[in-house]
């Protein structure tokens, strides 16, 4: 593990290669899994806010089901997660364009409507936090289902912290991502 301010950074998520490839995998990361994406407790007040304005974006599912179990859930974990429809399916919020997978909220941010993205769990992924009082883990989440995305980093030399350059900006800022790049630098 590399340390950069108050996280540690995985060394796989600084070696392995990672690009999504949503024409081969579809987005099933939205619609596979025990439950749904999982959420910083902030991010329950910001769901609840948005909601009205991401409805006109979601398919009748989507909208049955938070209008049944509300905007988040918890999960068998007794973590906070979006909710999914018929419990174990897809994400909530997963709208389908053209077969593929997508999401309201991001559309709806896309639109202009909204001013937040998605949850920080999507924005990361493969990337999971696990959150300590004093620090954050950030590690590589492989999974199956990512197989033709490995590829495709493979196909194009780029690493996951590379892919996910953004978002790691969006979590922990421009200047915490300058010193993990020069923290991967060092280590090369």
């Amino acid at each position: 593990m590399i340390e950069v301010g108050n996280v540690l950074v995985h060394e796989d998520v600084i070696k392995e290669n990672f690009v999504c490839n949503l024409n081969k995998c579809k987005g099933a990361c939205c619609i596979e899994g025990d439950s749904g994406a999982p959420l910083l407790n902030e991010e329950r007040a910001i769901l609840d806010e948005i909601y009205p304005k991401v409805k006109p974006y979601m398919n009748t599912k989507g909208i049955a089901t938070i209008e049944k179990e509300g905007t988040y859930v918890t999960d068998f974990e007794g973590d906070y997660t979006t909710p999914c429809v018929d419990t174990n399916k897809e994400c909530a919020y997963v709208i389908m364009e053209n077969g593929i997978t997508k999401c309201a909220i991001e559309k709806a941010y896309e639109a202009g409507d909204i001013d937040w993205k998605k949850p920080i769990s999507c924005h990361l992924y493969p990337i999971r936090i696990t959150a300590y009082p004093e620090f954050d883990v950030l590690h590589y989440d492989r999974w199956s289902i990512c197989s033709d995305a490995c590829t495709f980093g493979d196909q194009l030399k780029v690493h996951v912290h590379e892919f996910l350059k953004g978002p790691l900006i969006r979590k922990y800022g421009e200047e915490w991502y300058k010193e993990l790049e020069e923290a991967v630098a060092a280590e090369i």
